[in-house]
């Protein structure tokens, strides 16, 4: 049966008259698997509830921050205690304070860190210091994986594994463009071929530690600690990109899973707890030389605002008590499993998998272990699973390409529904 969104037609239709598709992020138009995309009104726990009255079980979450839930109570008591004190001041609070503090307590790797409003903001500041802390002008960034949309990250791969980066949105300069290397995810021996070529003008490698911009790619054994080696030998720093992955592969970020040192790090996402947040930080000789203590300039009027840092601060702190993060892995572990089953009883070639609180499913029979491997999925398919499961109740991202999450607030019996859900979906979009 059909899902009545006959509200969201509308206001969707009267949004695409005033907002660029519609839309103020792209993804969100549904336009990778079509149709309409319900206009959310409310969420609450592990649930989201359209303006035309349908619920969904959420495995969207925000694309990531709400590793609680929708509405978390105890970030809603703190959000209101905040605000009613003050929106935003300008100027230091003890609240960011204690968010550096906390960054820093749960990843050695950082010893300094600056507050920013987004994950672009991030990647983009921490580029500019790699480039200025090494003197060199060169970045590398695996295709596929997403940096946010500043200038220098907005390229695709060349003809070979080492050439220089072409623009990959119109508006942005050749200039900005060419300073940046694509290489294949997971691809060391590109890596190690563009140093040999580059070397001397490499400032940094930025990397999503798992690969998680289009859909679930794991770095292979080797990849990250090779990408450790080969900075280190040729003076290059290292960023991981733990937007997404921070908080979410392990309370500690991917580099603690993994146990690597970066020398940089950018966050986002969970350490604002469903407000606009991001942050940089590292090694305290690198961090030293952004302004005001260096000459590297980097600013911004609502960093470390107290709503964020109060939000994000709480979600930490839940999140870190006993036993939270590994019964939310515990989840994901358990709807990965039943997926699985379900793929081996319609005797399906396909197989979900997951890390930490993330997960993911590929409809194809290939490895994926990069950009094009995974462009060999059926985004077809996908749509169809897409939106049977939409008419069951269930919210996925509305792309092949992207991650399902996991939350605090979701149990047993919604994933056991989940996965039921998608039986049926399945045998359905099958025909």
């Amino acid at each position: 049966m059909p899902l009545d969104l006959s509200r969201s037609q509308a206001l969707f239709a009267a949004s695409q008259e005033v907002i660029p598709g519609g839309v103020n992020s792209p993804v969100r138009a549904f336009r990778a698997v079509g149709g309409t995309p319900p206009f959310i009104e409310r969420g609450a726990g592990c649930r989201i509830y359209d303006v035309d009255g349908n619920a969904y079980i959420d495995y969207c979450l925000s694309w990531g921050p709400l590793i609680l839930g929708h509405c978390h109570p105890e970030v809603v008591a703190a959000l209101q205690e905040t605000l009613s004190r003050g929106t935003s001041f300008g100027a230091p609070t003890e609240l960011e304070l204690r968010m550096a503090q906390k960054v820093i307590d749960c990843l050695p790797s950082v010893e300094v860190v600056r507050m920013v409003n987004s994950g672009t903001e991030a990647t983009m500041s921490a580029i500019r210091l790699a480039r200025a802390y090494t003197r060199r002008s060169k970045v590398i960034k695996f295709i596929g994986c997403y940096h946010g949309h500043h200038d220098s990250m907005l390229v695709r791969a060349g003809s070979g594994a080492t050439d220089l980066g072409v623009p990959d949105s119109p508006g942005v300069p050749a200039a900005a463009a060419a300073g940046t290397i694509s290489i294949r995810y997971n691809d060391l021996e590109g890596v190690e071929a563009a140093f040999r070529e580059y070397g001397s003008d490499i400032a940094a490698v930025i990397v999503e530690p798992v690969a998680a911009n289009m859909g679930l790619v794991l770095p292979q054994p080797g990849f990250l600690e090779g990408l450790r080696r080969v900075t280190r030998e040729h003076g290059a720093l290292l960023i991981f990109d733990e937007v997404l992955t921070g908080w979410r592969v392990a309370y500690g970020g991917a580099q603690a899973h993994f146990g690597i040192d970066p020398d940089l790090t950018t966050f986002g996402k969970v350490i604002g707890g469903g407000l606009p947040v991001g942050a940089y930080g590292g090694k305290r000789e690198i961090m030293s030389m952004v302004a005001p203590s260096g000459p590297v300039y980097q600013a911004g009027t609502l960093s470390g605002n107290p709503l964020a840092m109060t939000a994000g601060l709480t979600t930490l702190e839940v999140l870190g008590r006993p036993g939270n993060f590994e019964r939310i892995v515990a989840l994901t572990e358990r709807l990965v499993a039943g997926l699985n089953q379900v793929l081996e009883r319609l005797d399906l070639p396909y197989r979900a998998a997951s890390i930490g609180t993330l997960f993911g499913l590929f409809f194809t029979t290939e490895r994926v272990v990069d950009y094009e491997t995974a462009l060999t999925a059926d985004t077809g398919l996908f749509s169809r699973y897409h939106h049977a499961m939409l008419r069951r109740g269930i919210y996925l991202a509305p792309s092949q390409f992207e991650v399902g999450f996991m939350s605090l607030a979701h149990t047993e019996a919604e994933v056991d529904a989940t996965v039921a859900a998608a039986e049926e979906a399945l045998r359905e979009a099958l025909g």
